[in-house]
């Protein structure tokens, strides 16, 4: 038996997460941008964190891009879509994919 994720009922907690997640990366970006700008010491033990925040930023903004370019044809505003892509991550590619299959 094929295993739905749209069906799971974690996902609206996955929504939550990931929204808080990448709001909470840009806030460290934007953290981080401010101590170069006035040259303040980031502590070394939490820049692996920044590279870490970096590739998931990286990764949500080609799956908002992805769902700006697709939105449109499904009948969708597409900046409103891709924002909300770009927060929830794969499972608002999900949702928007899964309508067409139906």
């Amino acid at each position: 038996m094929k295993a739905n994720l749209m069906n799971n009922k974690n996902l609206f907690a996955i929504k939550i997460a990931s929204t808080v997640l990448m709001t909470c990366a840009i806030g460290l970006e934007i953290w981080n941008i401010y101590a170069v700008i006035n040259q303040l010491e980031i502590p070394s033990n939490i820049k692996p964190i920044f590279w870490i925040e970096r590739v998931a930023v990286a990764a949500h903004l080609i799956e908002a891009i992805i769902a700006a370019f697709n939105a449109g044809s499904k009948d969708k505003v597409w900046y409103k879509y891709s924002i909300y892509t770009f927060f929830v991550g794969t499972i608002g590619l999900m949702e928007l994919f899964e309508k067409e299959n139906k």
